[in-house]
């Protein structure tokens, strides 16, 4: 599901850039981005592409209708990355918002579930 930024076009996309750190919170958020991809609430994108300067990813996500960025702690790593990159539009969730602790959450299908959830209401209002 990985996207090179060469297949979008704006339009009627709606692009999802999860943090996929080593944390349970960057595992659930990368989880979270699948599952709203499968359920075709968006398609899950590379925030490696946004952070290491891939122009065709950049200008994607500056072109989708909608971009959600999900951060798994206070970091905010995807959140500062897309900024960087220019990239200002954009929904976003940081998930320890949501009650989840990192190091602590476990990584199951209830919690992934509550961050899809969070996400895919953002992304259908």
């Amino acid at each position: 599901m990985s996207n090179n930024g060469g297949d979008c076009c704006g339009g009627s996309v709606r692009l999802i850039f999860p943090c996929s750190g080593a944390s349970n919170t960057g595992e659930m958020c990368d989880r979270a981005a699948r599952l709203l991809t499968k359920e075709g609430a968006g398609k899950m994108s590379c925030l490696a592409g946004i952070g290491g300067g891939i122009e065709g990813m950049i200008n994607a996500a500056k072109e989708a209708e909608k971009v959600l960025v999900l951060d798994g702690c206070q970091l905010e790593c995807a959140k500062q990355s897309m900024e960087r990159a220019g990239v200002n539009k954009f929904l976003h969730v940081q998930i320890t918002d949501l009650g989840l602790v990192k190091g602590q959450s476990p990584v199951n299908d209830e919690n992934i579930g509550l961050v899809a959830n969070k996400g895919k209401a953002l992304l259908s209002a």
